[in-house]
C-alpha cells in the first residue's frame, strides 16, 4: 500500500488510517477489534466536552479524552484556545505515560501544564491548580528517573 492511491480516504478524499485502534490511540492490526473511535470533526460546547473528556479518562483512555478536548479547542473563542490546547496536551501527555514514551509524556505534560497555568480563574469550572499539580508531580517523578503509575486527572473543581 506505499501508492498514494491505494491510501484509505474518508468521503472527503481526505487520506485517512481506518486501521482498528486500541484504548490508547495505537494502530491495531486489520482485522482486530479495536475500541471506538472518536470521530474527527467531533466539536462540543465546553461543558458537554469536559463532561465527555472526564468519562473517557476515568475509563482509562486519554487519548479518545484528547481527541474530544482538542475538538472544543479549535471552536473555542480565541481567549480560551490557550485553555482547550492545553487541556489536550495534558490528555495526550498521558497517553504518552501509559504507551511507556517517557520523553514524549514529559514535553507534552509540561507543555499543557505552562498553557493552562495562564488561567488561574479559568471558565467552565476547570480545576487549573488541580491539573497543574497533577502534572507536576507526574512531571518530578519523570525528572527523577521514575515512571509513576498516574492517577487520573479531574478535569473540574466540585
Amino acid at each position: 500500500m506505499g501508492r498514494a492511491e491505494e491510501r484509505e480516504r474518508n468521503p472527503q478524499g481526505r487520506a485517512q488510517n481506518a486501521r482498528p485502534r486500541d484504548g490508547l490511540g495505537r494502530p491495531l492490526p486489520r482485522g482486530s477489534e479495536g475500541v471506538d473511535r472518536i470521530p474527527d470533526d467531533v466539536q462540543l460546547p465546553p461543558a458537554q466536552s469536559l463532561v465527555r473528556a472526564q468519562q473517557l479518562l476515568d475509563e482509562g483512555k486519554p487519548f479518545h479524552a484528547h481527541e474530544i478536548l482538542e475538538g472544543t479547542w479549535k471552536i473555542s473563542e480565541p481567549h480560551e484556545r490557550e485553555l482547550w490546547q492545553g487541556l489536550a496536551q495534558l490528555a495526550v501527555g498521558l497517553t504518552h505515560l501509559m504507551r511507556g514514551n517517557v520523553v514524549g509524556a514529559a514535553s507534552l505534560l509540561t507543555q499543557g501544564r505552562d498553557r493552562i497555568g495562564t488561567y488561574p480563574d479559568a471558565p467552565h469550572d476547570i480545576d487549573v491548580a488541580g491539573l497543574m499539580g497533577w502534572a507536576d508531580s507526574l512531571s518530578a517523578a519523570l525528572s527523577r528517573g521514575e515512571v509513576p503509575q498516574p492517577t487520573v486527572p479531574e478535569l473540574t473543581r466540585g
